[in-house]
């Protein structure tokens, strides 16, 4: 009880005092509280606890909407939490980092999942209790202490030549073949694509603006071949969406990513290539682009990655620079 009262003090003057003054703040509460056997009042009820997990989440996906999430990534992370508040059955306030660490290794136990979904489950986390921490609801994350959970690093892969040229083949309409010549040469990401309309094409200057997420717009290219197939796509349409992909069938509504994801995994398994989705596409080109010595920075630009890790990781997607390499100066 004694540590419940401190910390509720403490958390109450977090917005007056400097870290040294609340460290000193501490260690005499701390003092003047040893020895001391504190109970609570019948009735009494802590106004910090009438605010609800509950109510505090939606805060947090509050902020998060207006920050630019798309609502996919909000309920993924309103999911996650939610799972997290059900098993530990504790207000925020009252959680530890052990609590977060057992639960954690609770759930890749239950599930049997990798190491990869446990990290995006703890960047979750860090992200709500940071969030907490920063509005003043907890004194400190208790997830602050727990790190980045180390993934293994699996070579992920790209399409060949071949197999691009077999999908571009075998494709039964000009919609698809302008589906994927668009995917492959711009390297954007499938939720890109199905917002585009028609007025987003510039066919003079070969490039479009898509928008991405955190709702920022970027410039992309497609080459000649996507601007003719585009053009000849465009021109045998009947409908007046202004989508720039459409379903086949009437009404010919906006194409959406499972409608895409669907008929390329149809495609794929047609032809017998392995794992036919659109984000390898995206992974191809960003492949590419880095063996032929592209700027890393310029790679990021086109791919709209906010930070440059992340197009760091397709860097190491692709060994046949590095034994290019190894034969120009080594051997």
């Amino acid at each position: 009880m004694n540590d419940e009262i401190i910390t509720q003090i403490l958390r109450k003057m977090l917005p007056y005092l400097e870290n040294e003054q609340m460290k000193i703040l501490q260690e005499i509460l701390q003092h003047s509280f040893y020895g001391l056997q504190i109970s609570r009042v019948e009735g009494y009820i802590k106004q910090e606890e009438n605010v609800e997990n509950s109510e505090l989440l939606q805060k947090f996906i509050a902020s998060k909407r207006v920050e630019g999430c798309s609502e996919k990534t909000l309920h993924y992370y309103e999911s996650t939490i939610v799972k997290m508040f059900a098993l530990l059955d504790k207000h925020v306030y009252k959680i530890r980092t052990d609590d977060l660490r057992q639960y954690l290794a609770d759930y890749q136990k239950l599930n049997k999942c990798s190491q990869a979904n446990i990290d995006n489950i703890r960047r979750i986390l860090s992200s709500f209790f940071g969030w907490l921490e920063d509005e003043n609801y907890i004194l400190k994350s208790p997830v602050r202490r727990i790190h980045k959970i180390k993934t293994d690093k699996t070579v992920k892969e790209t399409y060949s030549d071949e197999a691009l040229e077999e999908l571009r083949d075998h494709c039964t309409c000009l919609r698809d073949l302008a589906l994927v010549d668009m995917l492959a040469s711009t390297g954007m990401r499938v939720g890109e694509l199905v917002k585009l309309n028609r007025a987003d094409i510039n066919f003079d200057n070969r490039e479009c603006i898509v928008l991405g997420k955190g709702r920022k717009e970027r410039l992309v290219y497609f080459d000649a071949r996507t601007k003719i197939h585009l053009k000849s796509y465009l021109a045998e349409r009947q409908d007046d969406n202004e989508a720039l992909f459409v379903s086949l069938l009437a009404p010919h509504n906006r194409l959406n990513i499972s409608g895409v994801e669907i008929r390329l995994r149809k495609l794929g398994r047609t032809l017998g290539i392995n794992k036919v989705h659109p984000h390898k596409f995206r992974r191809t080109l960003a492949t590419r682009a880095i063996d032929k010595g592209m700027p890393i920075e310029q790679v990021q630009r086109l791919l709209g990655h906010s930070k440059i890790d992340t197009t760091m990781e397709y860097a190491m997607v692709n060994q046949n620079n590095v034994k290019i390499s190894h034969r120009k100066y080594i051997c």
